[in-house]
C-alpha cells in the first residue's frame, strides 16, 4: 500500500431516484439503462483525463487539472441525463487529499486499486448534496483555482455565479459555494439540506440581458417595437380624433363619434376643480 498527498479536483457526481428508477423498471431493464450511462460518463472521463475512483449511485472521480474536472461537469450536464432521462447533481472541490494506492494482493480480493481520504472528499460530498437537479456547483477553493477562465470545451454561455456561504456538517470553516452554468436556473442558489446549513447570499441570482435565450431576446425587441408604434399612432391620430372637424374631413367621425360626449364630460369635471 502506497499513500501520498496531492492536490486534486474531487468530483462527485450523483444520480438522483436511482433506487426508485430501479423499483419501477425492475433489476435487469435497469442495470441496462445504467451501464449504458456509465459508457456516457467514461467516455468523458476518459476525454477530460480524469480518474474513476468509485462507482455507486453515481461517480467519485478526480482530475490534476480543475478546469477539466468543471468541463467534465458541464458537458456531462448538457448530454448524458437528456439521453439517459435521469437528472444528476454535481459537486467539485479543489483541495489536498491522501490518494491511496492498494497493493496488488487486495485488489485481486476486489478492493479497489486507488482510494481517496481526507477532508476533501468530504467538502465535495456536502456541496453535491445540496445541488438541484441539473446543477453544477464548486466550493471556493475549485473556483479560484480556474480563476472563471474557460477554454475551447467549456460551453459557451457559460456562467459563473455566487450562491451563497454554508456550514457543512463535520467541516470546521463555513463553504462559500459558486454555481456554473449556461442557464440562469442552473445557477439558482441551493437551500439548506439535513448536512448543510445555508449562512447567506442572494435569494436569486437574475438573468443578465447577454445571457437570454433567443426567444426571450425577440419578446422584449417586440414589446419594444409595438410600444414605439403605439406612441407613433397616438401623436398622429390624437389631433385627428379629438377634433371634430378634422374627423369630418378624414370620414372618422362614424367610428369615434363617442369623443364627443367624453371630452365634454372630462371638461366639465375639470371646470368644477378648484
Amino acid at each position: 500500500m502506497e499513500l501520498r498527498e496531492r492536490k486534486l479536483a474531487i468530483v462527485l457526481l450523483d444520480l438522483i431516484g436511482s433506487t426508485r428508477f430501479v423499483q419501477k423498471v425492475g433489476a435487469l431493464k435497469a442495470a441496462q439503462w445504467l451501464q449504458y450511462h456509465d459508457r456516457l460518463a467514461r467516455s468523458l472521463v476518459y476525454k477530460f483525463e480524469g480518474r474513476e475512483i468509485d462507482r455507486s449511485d453515481g461517480f467519485l472521480l478526480s482530475f490534476d487539472r480543475p478546469i477539466d474536472a468543471v468541463n467534465f461537469a458541464l458537458i456531462y450536464q448538457q448530454t448524458v441525463p437528456p439521453r439517459v432521462k435521469i437528472d444528476c447533481r454535481i459537486g467539485v472541490h479543489w483541495g489536498s487529499i491522501i490518494e491511496v494506492k492498494q497493493s496488488e494482493l487486495f485488489t485481486m480480493t476486489g478492493a479497489k486499486s486507488i482510494e481517496l481520504e481526507g477532508v476533501s472528499k468530504n467538502i465535495a460530498a456536502r456541496t453535491m448534496s445540496i445541488c438541484q437537479a441539473g446543477q453544477v456547483l464548486l466550493t471556493k477553493e475549485a473556483m479560484e483555482a480556474i480563476k472563471g477562465r474557460t477554454n475551447h470545451w467549456t460551453p459557451k454561455g457559460t456562467r459563473y455565479a455566487c450562491v451563497g456561504e454554508y456550514r457543512f456538517k463535520g467541516v470546521r470553516e463555513p463553504q462559500i459555494i459558486y454555481a456554473v452554468g449556461s442557464t440562469i436556473e442552473s445557477l439558482q442558489p441551493p437551500p439548506s439540506s439535513e448536512k448543510v446549513k445555508r449562512l447567506g447570499g442572494p435569494k436569486k441570482i437574475k438573468s443578465r440581458m447577454r445571457d437570454r435565450k433567443v426567444r426571450e431576446w425577440l419578446w422584449w425587441f417586440v414589446k419594444k417595437v409595438a410600444l414605439v408604434i403605439l406612441l407613433w399612432l397616438i401623436s398622429v391620430f390624437a389631433p385627428i380624433i379629438i377634433n371634430p372637424r378634422a374627423r369630418l374631413i378624414n370620414g372618422l367621425d362614424h367610428w369615434f363619434y363617442w369623443v364627443d360626449p367624453i371630452l365634454i364630460t372630462l371638461q366639465a369635471i375639470l371646470e368644477r376643480l378648484p
